[in-house]
């Protein structure tokens, strides 16, 4: 990744605004602009842009991680242990020395929506003023490059297979968990045979029943399938932190006229939605060639999110597929279309696909099986 570019375009950005410094918080945010991603954040990490060099500050644990892994300039790291304290002994004396030179009243950047109260104090109280750079970062990262679109290819393939796996083994007395594990053993053995030294990242979850598959967001649990019962298997992959999801609903025996109905209206508004997405048209328009569908079908109170939503480093990410948005889609973006419907008596009906934007169109990265036929079992 050209994470120098990257920078390069935060400095300018910066320089356009007069701040002297950013001071990023969101791990995401960090990983994109210093190719450094770890696993626990009970300790503050912190990466920070001057007009001239890039930093990181981290704790001691994660000192020699980050200096074989971070793009920057200069790793700081502050200790927890008696023994190394007085080199520094918590973020705050980085900070300092990040500051030192920048003339208080000088504006510093940070994301608003992700910097700890306590930071912002810190710096207002020193009598620096904050600005938002969360945006900023947000809007770089809309626009995928062509290597970042070569991974997220790798990532549709790869949970597309996993997808399908799972399906093949979808059956009364299955558990959720499962139902989860049939394709992340599919992943776990197959990407260190096609990815040396890469990173995999899962996300899935399995509910069945009505109750559960209304709950768009929740964790699997031991639970075991039952006769003529609805299911909603959701996964994503993320090799290297870039993602691709699929999601399909699918049932354990024949479905009610009503399922059957509901599930046709859900496929149909997926099917326009993804036929219709493309550069130029607002992000608004994009839902709305869905949610009409769903509307007109009188289901609309029953589908209670966006249709859509960004996708690549992070498990969701703006730009958001919502039905009052005026942003215009570019050439590059990456989206989950995935309208739903949740009817409390029925279940809840969902598909999702990713797709990468191109020229006058999309390219869908993700594919499984998709007719009532095939997700009957």
């Amino acid at each position: 990744m050209d994470i120098n570019k990257r920078v390069d375009e935060l400095r300018s950005r910066m320089a356009d605004n007069d701040i002297a410094v950013s001071f990023i918080s969101n791990y995401d945010d960090q990983y994109y602009l210093s190719d450094y991603k770890t696993i626990i954040y009970s300790r503050p990490i912190l990466f920070a842009a001057t007009m001239d060099k890039s930093y990181m500050i981290v704790p001691g644990l994660e000192e020699d991680h980050a200096k074989s892994m971070a793009q920057v300039n200069e790793v700081f790291t502050y200790y927890e242990h008696p023994e190394k304290t007085s080199l520094g002994d918590s973020p705050f004396f980085f900070i300092d020395k990040i500051l030192s030179g920048i003339p208080a009243g000088s504006k510093i950047g940070v994301e608003f929506g992700a910097i700890a109260l306590s930071l912002a104090q810190y710096f207002t109280d020193k009598g620096y003023v904050l600005a938002d750079v969360g945006d900023v970062v947000k809007e770089m990262r809309y626009i995928k490059s062509d290597e970042e679109i070569a991974m997220m290819v790798e990532a549709g393939k790869l949970v597309s297979e996993a997808m399908r796996i799972s399906l093949d083994n979808a059956a009364s007395g299955v558990t959720e968990m499962e139902m989860d594990a049939f394709g992340n053993t599919y992943l776990f053995e197959e990407v260190p045979k096609r990815y040396p030294n890469a990173t995999l990242d899962i996300f899935v979850m399995s509910p069945g029943g009505l109750a559960r598959t209304n709950m768009p967001h929740v964790f699997s649990n031991t639970r075991k399938y039952e006769e003529n019962e609805i299911v909603l298997h959701s996964r994503q992959v993320g090799l290297n932190g870039y993602r691709a999801e699929i999601e399909r609903t699918f049932f354990i025996g024949d479905p009610s006229a009503e399922q059957k109905h509901v599930y046709t209206v859900m496929t149909q508004a997926q099917q326009a939605m993804l036929k219709a997405i493309r550069p130029g048209m607002t992000a608004g328009e994009a839902d709305m060639s869905a949610r009409k569908i769903i509307q007109d079908a009188g289901f609309g109170k029953y589908s209670n999110h966006r249709a859509g939503h960004g996708i690549g480093l992070g498990l969701h990410e703006e730009p958001y597929l919502r039905f009052d948005s005026d942003l215009v889609l570019k050439k590059g973006m990456a989206f989950s279309i995935e309208p739903g419907i949740y009817i409390p008596e029925l279940g809840g009906f969902r598909f999702s696909d990713t797709v990468i934007l191109t020229d006058g169109g999309s390219m869908k990265i993700t594919n499984c099986a998709n007719t009532l036929e095939e997700l009957t079992f």
